[in-house]
């Protein structure tokens, strides 16, 4: 298999080759403001590429609702203009060679199912901790999208009121929480430092966010009953991310009455370059 691979990102495009010996020659690019600029940018890596590889196709890895078979990304993102037209029929007269487009989070967890931390799992839940709360369902080793394709939609479950997992559970929307409170802007990264250095303000601040995913977590497993959990995004970074959700799991576990129940979480094996090894593996098995 010999892949351009690509990740569309709010700020960024990335991509790389996937072959036999998997990805390399990896690159970036802001994310144009028009289509026309993204199309002209790809355009112009696919030629690259192809000068001395025997490209076979481009496997993508966007954001949205993505309806792989259709070729349109449905939904709404950071990058509006590749919503709701036949995107992937597009691309295909663009390049000339087959396209396959996948939700980046699902990507992500296909990269963990073949690759990464679930290789020996058969049911597992994938959630990514970021700017919001995403992931993706694997059952029986096959991704669940839903009927409407919000499986693995985490962060519209509501923990605590009216407030999703998105809101409570995001270390973006903590920082910002922290930085009204706080009087002064500061970053999800600093308000952890913070909490490592004592300050309370920051400590109160992180045990909520941790709390809200261990409730997420929680209501997902009891629901679910998977063989892991893995834990993804920036967040997952953080050595003691881990354990200390655990901790808090294990607590709600015992204070339910749910005993019996494993909930094993681990982080991903995967970080920044999970999308596009998991866009080349959809790929790859859609064709099958």
């Amino acid at each position: 298999m010999s892949l351009l691979v690509i990740d569309i990102g709010g700020s960024s495009v990335k991509y790389g080759y996937y072959g036999r010996d998997g990805l390399a020659d990896t690159g970036s690019f802001v994310t144009p403001d028009s289509y026309a600029v993204m199309k002209s940018e790809l355009s112009d890596i696919f030629m690259r590429m192809k000068k001395d590889k025997d490209l076979e196709g481009v496997a993508i890895s966007a954001p949205g609702a993505v309806e792989s078979t259709l070729g349109i990304i449905g939904g709404l993102s950071a990058v509006p203009y590749i919503h709701n037209f036949d995107i992937k029929k597009d691309l295909e007269d663009l390049f000339g060679v087959p396209v396959s487009l996948e939700n980046d989070a699902n990507c992500a967890a296909l990269a963990e199912l073949y690759e990464g931390a679930a290789k020996e799992s058969e049911n597992i839940l994938f959630m990514v901790i970021g700017s919001g709360i995403g992931g993706g369902v694997i059952l029986n080793r096959k991704l669940h999208k839903g009927r409407n394709l919000f499986g693995g939609e985490f962060g519209y479950m509501m923990i605590q009121g009216e407030d999703t997992l998105s809101k409570l559970g995001s270390p973006v929307q903590m920082a910002e929480r922290y930085s009204l409170e706080k009087g002064e802007s500061s970053e999800g990264s600093e308000v952890f430092r913070r909490a490592d250095a004592g300050e309370e303000l920051a400590k109160k601040h992180v045990e909520n966010l941790l709390d809200s995913l261990s409730r997420g977590i929680f209501n997902l497993s009891v629901a679910f009953n998977p063989d892991l959990v893995i834990i993804g995004g920036g967040l997952s970074k953080r050595e003691d991310l881990v354990p200390r959700l655990q901790e808090k799991v294990e607590f709600y576990i015992k204070k339910r009455g749910a005993e019996g129940l494993e909930i094993n979480l681990v982080p991903c094996a995967f970080r920044s370059e999970a999308n596009l090894i998991g866009a080349a593996i959809h790929f790859r098995e859609s064709r099958k």
